[in-house]
Protein backbone atom coordinates (compact mmCIF):
# COMPACT_ATOMS: atom_id res chain seq x y z
CA UNK A 1 0.00 0.00 0.00
CA UNK A 2 1.33 3.42 -0.97
CA UNK A 3 0.98 6.01 1.77
CA UNK A 4 1.68 8.95 -0.49
CA UNK A 5 0.90 9.32 -4.14
CA UNK A 6 2.89 11.89 -6.07
CA UNK A 7 0.51 14.14 -7.94
CA UNK A 8 0.90 17.18 -10.10
CA UNK A 9 -0.40 20.39 -8.51
CA UNK A 10 -3.34 22.06 -10.21
CA UNK A 11 -7.08 21.74 -10.61
CA UNK A 12 -9.31 20.86 -13.54
CA UNK A 13 -10.82 24.06 -14.92
CA UNK A 14 -7.52 25.89 -14.61
CA UNK A 15 -5.58 26.40 -17.80
CA UNK A 16 -1.81 26.35 -18.20
CA UNK A 17 0.64 26.88 -21.03
CA UNK A 18 3.04 23.95 -21.26
CA UNK A 19 6.54 25.07 -22.20
CA UNK A 20 7.52 21.50 -23.09
CA UNK A 21 4.61 20.74 -25.44
CA UNK A 22 4.01 24.36 -26.58
CA UNK A 23 0.27 24.22 -26.03
CA UNK A 24 -2.51 25.15 -23.62
CA UNK A 25 -3.50 22.34 -21.26
CA UNK A 26 -6.37 22.06 -18.80
CA UNK A 27 -5.58 21.01 -15.28
CA UNK A 28 -2.39 19.45 -14.01
CA UNK A 29 -1.16 17.53 -17.06
CA UNK A 30 2.54 18.43 -16.85
CA UNK A 31 4.90 19.20 -13.95
CA UNK A 32 4.85 22.75 -12.61
CA UNK A 33 8.41 23.34 -13.84
CA UNK A 34 7.08 23.13 -17.41
CA UNK A 35 3.98 25.31 -16.99
CA UNK A 36 2.92 28.93 -16.96
CA UNK A 37 -0.34 29.71 -15.20
CA UNK A 38 -2.91 29.08 -14.02
CA UNK A 39 -5.10 31.09 -16.36
CA UNK A 40 -8.87 31.43 -16.19
CA UNK A 41 -9.47 30.49 -19.82
CA UNK A 42 -7.90 28.47 -22.60
CA UNK A 43 -7.45 31.66 -24.67
CA UNK A 44 -5.44 33.31 -21.88
CA UNK A 45 -3.22 30.23 -21.61
CA UNK A 46 -2.70 30.14 -25.37
CA UNK A 47 -1.39 33.72 -25.20
CA UNK A 48 0.82 33.11 -22.16
CA UNK A 49 4.11 33.79 -23.95
CA UNK A 50 2.75 37.10 -25.26
CA UNK A 51 1.63 38.03 -21.75
CA UNK A 52 5.08 37.20 -20.36
CA UNK A 53 6.74 39.27 -23.07
CA UNK A 54 4.47 42.27 -22.41
CA UNK A 55 5.05 42.11 -18.66
CA UNK A 56 8.82 41.84 -19.10
CA UNK A 57 8.76 44.86 -21.40
CA UNK A 58 6.72 46.83 -18.83
CA UNK A 59 9.08 45.88 -16.01
CA UNK A 60 12.17 46.66 -18.09
CA UNK A 61 10.90 50.19 -18.71
CA UNK A 62 9.47 50.84 -15.23
CA UNK A 63 11.65 53.49 -13.56
CA UNK A 64 10.95 51.97 -10.14
CA UNK A 65 12.81 48.81 -11.17
CA UNK A 66 15.89 50.32 -12.78
CA UNK A 67 19.17 48.55 -12.15
CA UNK A 68 21.26 51.68 -12.50
CA UNK A 69 21.91 54.25 -9.83
CA UNK A 70 20.42 57.51 -11.23
CA UNK A 71 23.73 59.29 -10.55
CA UNK A 72 25.53 56.80 -12.79
CA UNK A 73 23.52 57.88 -15.82
CA UNK A 74 25.43 60.02 -18.35
CA UNK A 75 22.73 62.72 -18.26
CA UNK A 76 22.52 62.95 -14.46
CA UNK A 77 24.29 65.80 -12.65
CA UNK A 78 27.68 64.49 -11.63
CA UNK A 79 26.87 61.13 -13.19
CA UNK A 80 28.50 59.00 -15.80
CA UNK A 81 31.90 58.81 -14.14
CA UNK A 82 33.18 57.17 -10.99
CA UNK A 83 36.61 58.73 -10.93
CA UNK A 84 38.08 61.95 -10.49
Amino acid sequence: MMAFKKRTVGKPGEWYYCLKHHKAEEGPECPAKNRLGPYATRAEAEHALETVSERNREWDTDPRWGDEDPQDSPGAPGGGSHGG
